[in-house]
């Protein structure tokens, strides 16, 4: 696809890159004011470094319904959703067990490498320990449980962003790209959109590395290589496996997953990671095209994921 026929913005938000592509160049600017609203809104509301954010305040109110707003709450029933889709492959009451791990800060401030901290194996709590009343917006955690929305909440916000940016523009296409999280809206180019398979969502474009092209629905990459860190020599990484608290032990360094989407794809692209060896019958029974890259980089394309330079219609939802 060519750029020049495109309104491309590059920025920064929730602590990774973001990316918003339009089909109507001249309306890049209203796409991107649409974007950055939804971006600032879940920030405020699902941030877990921030001592302002609704998360915050929620984490710190244990064994209380604590009434929180419309976005919180449904990024909350996002992650639950995750949770019971996955069989509790993807959890957010990792929290601690992040925490613990050493991502404590915006990934941006965190160590490369430190000093050797003691990591106990032990079973997070578990997502059907968060008591979400959808109807009055109010939420109870027991005490000791800490939400983490990061496996979702940051998908979920792709969602969100390429639809309202999509709105705004009386419904030309729009793409939005968080980090590799990826989601498009409405009327896509000719041709689709041409996205890479990179394990890491910075990677600068390369006509020589695979690509897929999509036109509706979303796509989510995870991957132990990117967001990972030292202790007194042992590397670390963010995807937590709720059956250990612990960094998940894996045979795949990457997982990319087509979904209807962005939220769906990435909750089966982070429990492709935990499952390891499992994710593949789960990811066929599941009907979820995924591109899995092993410890060795050896590709496994599973579920109907193309060929390179293959093409995808819409997303069955």
């Amino acid at each position: 696809m060519s750029s020049s026929v495109l309104g491309i913005a590059d920025d920064r938000a929730l602590g990774g890159s973001l990316r918003v592509i339009v089909t109507r160049p001249g309306s890049l600017r209203a796409a991107k004011a649409a974007v950055d609203e939804v971006v600032a809104a879940m920030d405020s509301a699902a941030s877990r470094f921030r001592d302002d954010s609704e998360l915050t305040h929620l984490n710190a109110s244990p064994e209380r319904d604590v009434t929180v707003s419309p976005l919180l709450a449904q990024a909350i029933a996002a992650a639950l959703r995750g949770a019971e889709l996955s069989g509790g492959a993807v959890d957010p009451t990792v929290g601690s067990a992040v925490r613990l791990a050493g991502y404590d800060t915006d990934f941006a401030q965190v160590p490369v490498d430190g000093d050797r901290i003691r990591l106990y194996a032990e079973r997070v709590p578990g997502w059907r320990a968060v008591h979400l009343d959808r109807h009055s917006r109010t939420v109870r955690l027991p005490r000791g449980v800490e939400i983490d929305l990061g496996a979702t909440a940051k998908a979920l916000t792709s969602d969100l962003a390429a639809a309202a940016a999509s709105k705004a523009i009386a419904g030309a296409g729009v793409l939005v790209s968080l980090g590799g999280d990826i989601a498009v809206a409405g009327e896509a180019p000719a041709g689709g959109w041409s996205i890479q398979a990179s394990e890491d969502s910075a990677a600068a474009i390369d006509d020589a590395e695979e690509a897929i092209s999509i036109r509706s629905g979303g796509i989510a990459t995870s991957s132990t290589t990117v967001r990972r860190w030292t202790r007194g020599g042992v590397v670390l990484h963010h995807i937590i496996d709720p059956a250990t608290g612990l960094p998940a032990d894996t045979c795949w360094r990457t997982a990319s997953v087509v979904a209807a989407t962005c939220v769906d794809a990435n909750i089966a692209s982070t429990a492709a990671i935990v499952m390891s060896r499992g994710a593949i019958t789960w990811l066929e029974a599941g009907r979820l095209p995924a591109r899995l890259v092993d410890l060795s980089g050896r590709i496994r394309r599973v579920a109907g994921w193309p060929e390179p330079t293959a093409n995808f219609g819409p997303v069955p939802q």
